[in-house]
């Protein structure tokens, strides 16, 4: 059995042949990504959810899709930044299981290294979820979380001379019929604040008061987040760039509810939570970031950032099952948060890291 890799124009015409290809490329995606954890169709996405995001300038992306008689049966997907000099591509190469075993992905995962090379990025970083398996494990440098040495991931990516890095956890939270406990939970961490905390929220586009503010945390995000091993470099954001960012989102049919934390004696914002909302009720919301920053930790604001975004999409758009997240597994101080919520692991996957020089 043959195949053929093509790297199709996105966006593309509607009804073009490329346009075929990024939607096939998306089923590929949606079924890769949920048959490790078994959850149905929880972890999919729509084309029209995810094109927006072709047009942020500042996350330039490149997609490879490999065909067996004009069927899209694997995609490869890099991501890097516009700055210059920036070290980085993110990598993803997904194969549906009736096409593995014929060299597809080792032939996409060439090509796109041989791109990053050529662009001059020096480190590839890859997140793979990872089926529950039996037998030996390869444990994570940081010492939380391992991935099975049995999945196929796993040797092949130690073929190629990739290196485990970091384990992350993904898990589900039911949401509640009713806002009562939501409710009680931000009046009572307010309350432990000791009036030193103020919590704002909003759907869509960031009001123009806290547009610098927001800016400032998304870059944050980058450096205080735990990243082990990878060495994911500070990723700057500035108001042009959430303005562009806000832009593209606009254009998708989901919906970015932010909550933040101000810290009213100085007028900053010292934390955020996103959640990704889709517009039909049936399916779960996608909890993006969550962030306190270093020096305003330890007064129980990341509790109050979920709690806080939890009770608005309650307010605003009741009705979905369940809300997903991802964290790295060192990362204790946001599990106990989840935990305590009620969030419960339904898989992992194992962040990796190969260098290029």
């Amino acid at each position: 059995m043959t195949f053929t890799i093509v790297e199709p124009q996105v966006p593309a015409p509607e009804g073009s042949a490329d346009a075929a290809r990024f939607t096939g490329s998306i089923d590929v995606r949606n079924a890769v990504e949920n048959e490790p954890f078994g959850t149905g169709e929880e972890l999919s996405f729509q084309p029209e959810e995810l094109l927006p995001q072709w047009s942020d300038p500042a996350e330039p992306k490149r997609l490879l899709v490999a065909e067996i008689d004009g069927r899209v049966v694997a995609r490869g997907l890099t991501e890097t930044r516009s700055a210059p000099g920036w070290p980085v591509c993110y990598v993803s190469v997904q194969v549906l299981p009736e096409a593995r075993g014929l060299g597809i992905g080792s032939a996409l995962l060439d090509r796109i290294e041989a791109g990053a090379r050529a662009e001059g990025r020096t480190r590839l970083l890859a997140w793979v979820a990872v089926p529950p398996l039996d037998g030996p494990s390869l444990p994570s440098p940081t010492g939380f979380g391992s991935v099975p040495e049995a999945a196929s991931s796993t040797g092949f990516l130690l073929r190629r001379g990739w290196r485990l890095e970091q384990v992350e956890r993904a898990s589900r939270y039911p949401l509640p019929e009713g806002l009562g406990d939501l409710e009680q939970r931000v009046a009572e961490t307010l309350e432990r604040s000791g009036g030193v905390y103020r919590v704002h929220a909003w759907a869509g586009r960031t009001p123009p008061e806290w547009r610098e503010h927001l800016a400032a945390l998304r870059t944050r995000m980058t450096t205080d987040a735990p990243s082990a091993g990878l060495e994911d470099p500070e990723d700057v954001w500035t108001v042009d760039r959430l303005l562009e960012a806000e832009e593209s989102d606009a254009a998708s049919p989901r919906t970015t509810l932010t909550a933040v934390v101000e810290h009213v004696p100085s007028g900053a914002l010292v934390g955020y939570n996103q959640l990704s909302v889709p517009a039909e009720r049936h399916r779960p919301v996608h909890q993006e970031d969550t962030l306190v920053v270093r020096e305003h930790r330890g007064h129980r604001l990341g509790m109050l950032l979920k709690v806080a975004n939890l009770l608005e999409l309650q307010r605003r758009d009741p009705g979905h099952p369940s809300v997903l997240t991802y964290n790295a597994e060192e990362n204790r101080p946001m599990l106990d948060v989840n935990e305590a919520l009620g969030f419960v692991p339904i898989g992992y996957e194992g962040a990796w890291r190969k260098d290029l020089v």
